[in-house]
């Protein structure tokens, strides 16, 4: 069966107009035109267990509404992660292998090795480096004149931590940024628009680098230097992740992880914050009146961003969610974007509302064991932004709509163009 939405057509149609059975959720135009919530408000109201027989990326069942995203996302015992979290799969001459697509005891095992660099006394020992780094990034700005506020802050300043988290060479911190970006940006995964030629130099260069970087801090710690509390470190020093070297799928498969992890949340959620904060300009307004909302409006945007749009799933058994059978082997996509606007969960959920009850109800980080392991990172990164922002400027106006990232995956931005108001002196 063809698909209604003709990929060689630029132009979407009403979603009242394509047949149910039809309306492919994975077409990344849907995000790349923001024109996603027409279409998952329409199939969480009339099919919300939504099967889908003819895709560019095969079968798969679309998960949409709040409580059966909670209800597959928590059955790991059912809905496995492996091979995969993409709705895609990679080419069988790169594959890749990662914690957050493995099932436990694996993934438990993996990801401990890790969780360190993200407990609570290493973000506490973070903050004061992230308020300095974002200040002295906001302080760079040009004031009453347009820039790209993606690149200028949000890229910079993730560029930066994951340069921190990874102990990575600070002059060459932009690779990490590119890294991700290409990573996700397959065609055959997301729908993304990335050269598979450029696409396999960028991951090779990623895996030589860090490669080297791995076998340095090897040899740091056989000549009896204590390990550090970066993530290449980490692994390296935990006995049960101290091979991975020598599995150049999971090693790489990992890498690619943490970095997307650490770029995209941070990333896209700093520049949806400025976003929300012209759409909702009555937000702002409570927001210069009682700065302590700052940690609320922070959960109230990640909600509302969704940074990622989904994780994937392969049913272990057959399962009846909703009423549909899903049958063992069907790939099935929890779709985080639709969730956290699922009217039957959250009120009025297309606003933005920093004091919100409840804000921290959202499926933004996941749920159950793949929870996402750097969610109070990304927290703290963008409430510092704004507690920064806040001491220095009166507003950030967006003058133009946002140009937005083709996939069907990453839920984020490609440019902005933004003037900055000084703070009256």
């Amino acid at each position: 069966m063809a698909n209604q939405l003709d990929p060689q057509n630029n132009t979407l149609p009403d979603a009242t107009s394509v047949p149910l059975d039809r309306i492919d959720l994975s077409d990344p135009r849907l995000y790349s035109q923001h024109r996603w919530p027409e279409y998952f408000r329409r199939v969480r109201d009339e099919d919300p267990v939504h099967f889908l027989e003819d895709s560019p990326f095969g079968p798969f069942w679309s998960i949409t509404r709040f409580e059966d995203i909670v209800a597959v996302d928590t059955n790991h015992e059912v809905f496995s992660a492996e091979p995969f979290i993409m709705i895609g799969d990679p080419e069988p001459d790169l594959p890749l292998e990662n914690f957050i697509a493995m099932d436990p005891p694996k993934h438990d095992v993996q990801r401990a090795a890790v969780q360190p660099v993200v407990a609570p006394r290493n973000l506490a020992a973070m903050e004061g480096l992230i308020r300095e780094r974002i200040g002295v990034i906001l302080d760079n700005l040009p004031l009453n004149e347009s820039f790209d506020w993606v690149s200028r802050v949000s890229v910079e300043l993730t560029s930066q931590m994951l340069a921190t988290i990874f102990d990575f060479p600070y002059e060459d911190r932009h690779k990490l940024p590119y890294w991700s970006d290409i990573a996700t940006g397959a065609p055959e995964l997301s729908g993304g628009t990335a050269d598979k030629e450029e696409r396999n130099a960028a991951l090779q260069d990623m895996a030589e680098t860090f490669s080297k970087m791995w076998f340095q801090k090897a040899a740091l710690r056989e000549a009896g230097h204590e390990p550090t509390f970066d993530l290449i470190s980490l692994m390296e020093a935990n006995a049960d992740t101290r091979d991975m070297i020598n599995r150049p799928a999971e090693f790489l498969g990992n890498l690619g992880l943490l970095i997307v992890g650490g770029n995209d949340t941070t990333r896209n959620s700093i520049t949806g914050s400025v976003l929300a904060m012209n759409m909702f300009p009555g937000e702002l307004e409570k927001l210069k009146h009682n700065p302590d909302l700052i940690p609320s409006m922070v959960s109230e945007i990640i909600r509302w961003q969704t940074p990622l749009s989904y994780m994937r799933r392969i049913a272990k058994s057959d399962f009846k969610l909703n009423g549909k059978l899903i049958r063992k082997g069907d790939k099935v996509v929890m779709w985080y974007i639709s969730g956290n606007r699922d009217e039957r969960v959250i009120d009025n959920p297309d606003k933005v509302i920093i004091d919100r009850p409840r804000v921290r109800q959202h499926l933004s980080f996941g749920m159950g064991i793949h929870r996402c392991m750097g969610n109070r990172l990304g927290e703290m990164q963008l409430r510092i932004t704004w507690e920064e922002i806040l001491k220095r400027f009166d507003n950030i106006e967006v003058l133009k709509q946002p140009e937005r990232v083709h996939s069907n995956f990453v839920n984020g931005y490609v440019n902005m163009q933004v003037k900055v108001i000084p703070k009256a002196s």
